[in-house]
This record gives C-alpha cells, sequence and structure tokens, in this order.
C-alpha cells in the first residue's frame, strides 16, 4: 500500500534535489555498467583518522563510565579542549560553560542554528555559490532567502556596499564560510572587520562556517570571526574535525562564540538529540591536541596535490586559480557548457567524479569543484582520462 495521500511537508518540498545524493545515484549506475570510478566529488578526505585519536577511541570504549547519555551540552573536558584550541590558534578567549557547544558535525549544528532563531518570512542574506547546508538550513526554518551574488572578479568576497539598505535593514543574519567552499577564495581581515561593522551597523548575526580553518597553505593564516573587535557580540563561528583530521564520518564539531546564540542552539537540541557518544568526544579531544607537525603533513598532502593538478589543468588549456586554502579547485567549465552538463559527461566518458558548480547555488553556474581527495597517481590517472576523452578549455576543441 501506498501513502500517495499523504504528501511531504511543504519545507521539503520547496528543496531542490541534493545533488550529492544525485551523484550517487550515478555513480552507482557507473559503477554497474563496470566503470572505474575516481570520485573527485564530495569532500570526503581520503586516509585514515591519525592513529593516535583511533587509539583514543578504543579505550575510551573500554570505559563503561562512557555508555551512557553524554551531557546534553558536550563534555566539560571535551568544551575546554575547543576553547584551548581557539586561545591556541586565534589568541580567543573563550568561556567553555556558555560559548562553547560540541556539534554532530558542522552541517547539523548549522541547520539547527537555523532552525532555532530563524522565523518563516525572515530575511537571511546568503552567498551564492555556498555550501548547501548555508541556504538550506535557513530554508527548511521557512526563511526567505537573499542571495549575495558572489564573482571572481571581486575575488568570490562578499561586496557589502553592492547590499541595498532596505535588504540589510529587514535581514536577520548573514551565512557566510572564508576559506571558502566551493570557491576556496580567502579572505583578508579587512573583510571581517567590515563584516562586523556591517552587522553590528543593522544588528545582524554572523553565522561563519571555519571548517577549512587549518587546511591553509604557503604561510597563509585564516582569520576567525572572533579574532575581531565586536565579532562575538553580533556571530558565532562553526567547525568541523571532519576535514583536518580525517573523521568525516565520526560527526564531531562544535560552534562557539555569542553565549545567547550558543544557549538558544542548546535548547533546540536538548529537545532533538543527546550529543555525541562520550567516547567520540575523548577521540576529539586528542586530535584538537596534536602537535602541529601532524598540521603541517596535512597541508603538504593537499598542497601537492593542488600543484599537480593546476599543472594538469593548464595542459589542456585551463586557468585554475591556485588557492590558499581547502581542499578544492575551482575549474571553469567549457565554453556552451553547463556544469551540470560538463560534469555528467565527464563522468559518464571518464569515470571522473566532480561536482557541478551550480549544486552550490545559482552563483556556481560556469564552474565545477575538484576535490583533493586522492594521491597524485590517482590525480594522474583522472587527468588521462580527461585528455584522452578530448576535453580541453577551448571554444574549438572542448568535448561537450
Amino acid at each position: 500500500m501506498t501513502l500517495d495521500w499523504m504528501p511531504t511537508a511543504h519545507r521539503l518540498s520547496a528543496l531542490p534535489p541534493y545533488v550529492f545524493a544525485r551523484l550517487d545515484e550515478l555513480k552507482a549506475r557507473a559503477r554497474e555498467q563496470g566503470l572505474d570510478l575516481i570520485d573527485l566529488g564530495m569532500g570526503n578526505p581520503d586516509g585514515p583518522t591519525p592513529a593516535p585519536v583511533v587509539e583514543a577511541a578504543r579505550a575510551a570504549i573500554g570505559d563503561a563510565t562512557t555508555h551512557g547519555y553524554p551531557p546534553f551540552e558536550g563534555t566539560a573536558s571535551f568544551r575546554t579542549a575547543i576553547t584551548d584550541w581557539y586561545s591556541r590558534r586565534y589568541g580567543v578567549a573563550l568561556d567553555p560553560t556558555a560559548e562553547a557547544l560540541p556539534l554532530l558535525g558542522s552541517k547539523e549544528g548549522i541547520t539547527h542554528l537555523a532552525m532555532a532563531f530563524i522565523n518563516p518570512g525572515d530575511l537571511v542574506l546568503v552567498p551564492t555559490p555556498a555550501y548547501p547546508a548555508h541556504f538550506r538550513g535557513p530554508a527548511i526554518a521557512g526563511a526567505e532567502i537573499y542571495n549575495l551574488h558572489l564573482t571572481a572578479a571581486n575575488n568570490w568576497l562578499i561586496d557589502f556596499d553592492a547590499i541595498p539598505v532596505e535588504v540589510a535593514q529587514r535581514a536577520k543574519a548573514l551565512f557566510f564560510n572564508y576559506p571558502n567552499n566551493p570557491t576556496a577564495a580567502t579572505a583578508p581581515r579587512e573583510f571581517f572587520e567590515a563584516a562586523v561593522e556591517f552587522a553590528h551597523r543593522y544588528q545582524i548575526l554572523l553565522v561563519h562556517d571555519l571548517c577549512y580553518a587549518e587546511l591553509a597553505f604557503d604561510g597563509y593564516q585564516p582569520t576567525s570571526l572572533l579574532e575581531i573587535p565586536g565579532g562575538k557580540e553580533v556571530g558565532v563561528e562553526f567547525h568541523t574535525l571532519s576535514k583536518t583530521y580525517n573523521m568525516a564520518g565520526w560527526r564531531v564539531g562544535f560552534v562557539v562564540g555569542n553565549s545567547h546564540i550558543i544557549q538558544g542552539l542548546r535548547t533546540l537540541k536538548t529537545n532533538l538529540d543527546y550529543g555525541i557518544f562520550a567516547a567520540l568526544q575523548r577521540a576529539a579531544e586528542t586530535a584538537l591536541s596534536l602537535p602541529d607537525h601532524y598540521l603541517e603533513e596535512v597541508q603538504q598532502r593537499y598542497s601537492s596535490r593542488r600543484d599537480f593538478l593546476i599543472d594538469e589543468f593548464a595542459s589542456l588549456g585551463w586557468t585554475v586559480e591556485k588557492p590558499q586554502a581547502t581542499m578544492y579547485l575551482w575549474v571553469p567549465c567549457p565554453p556552451d557548457s553547463t556544469s551540470t552538463d560538463f560534469a555528467l559527461s565527464v563522468l559518464q566518458e571518464t569515470g571522473v567524479v566532480v561536482t557541478p558548480g551550480n549544486a552550490f547555488g545559482p552563483g556556481g553556474e560556469g564552474y565545477i569543484r575538484v576535490s583533493l581527495i586522492a594521491e597524485c597517481d590517482r590525480l594522474a590517472v583522472a587527468m588521462d582520462r580527461i585528455r584522452q576523452a578530448g576535453f580541453r578549455f577551448a571554444p574549438e576543441t572542448a568535448a561537450v
């Protein structure tokens, strides 16, 4: 028996298809056809979680005191590890009892934050392109979303002066992230100072996603929103252990910043979940205390892949900007091709999976995102396939 008479809630029917779910379907079909897939689509780090983190988890699982419900607000020791990490990295002093909250990954936290503070019809500012949770979370909450179109000409930065005054006066929150997913753009300190000034002027909540804080290269050090004077008064910042520590499947993240916002999110979460398994919180403490040489190894791994792929694309006519951070390249599509058509053609003809830019909103059209989640020898195979299939960035030779 079907339940055709039971439609989904309006909040679901208003959402566009989630591109990564669609890509999973296409990848499964390709595998059924015998294709050897090289998946550079999702930002899913390759390689194992660091051994000290795994060992800490094993030891914690063997401790029966971790087997019950954890505290709703996370364990005191993990919250302290979070605030100690911020102090070391950014010189930011945070109260672990009120200004830090562990999360089941930052995606969960961002969406729940929107549900905790956004009412149907509230205006929310979201860049385009953007990480999908930044616009899907507010959409689920019923927000009216105002797209801030990012451009290569402005280095993929938000132009606060271009936001109409009447829009800024209505806006309740701004969701954004630098280093940026998907464009890999970075923002100078002056940008964050402008964001804080804008938020104070119009009384707007800043929701900053700093999940690529430690995937930075060539001496670049990303800025925390909370470093900026007045930042904590108008904002919160999300972080995840997924990328830096190869812990995507562990679902561990956190949010820090304004205590009023943190406590509102905590109140919602007490009605929705019981938080992170306490054993995983102990393991996360270990991750946040790993020595710097581990981070340097991670940075070197991604920067070498970045350099290799940029050279490979250049040999096929592409000019790809060299990012200072993240695990992505933001690659322009060949002329006369949409991002979806190009990504599907590459998948079907080569077995290489990339993400169409329009998955990140209308501002991503004309680009694909390539994740640096394979070793250079495997990336070489991917680029050889693309070369042999005739894909080039030139109108007269474009294969799509």
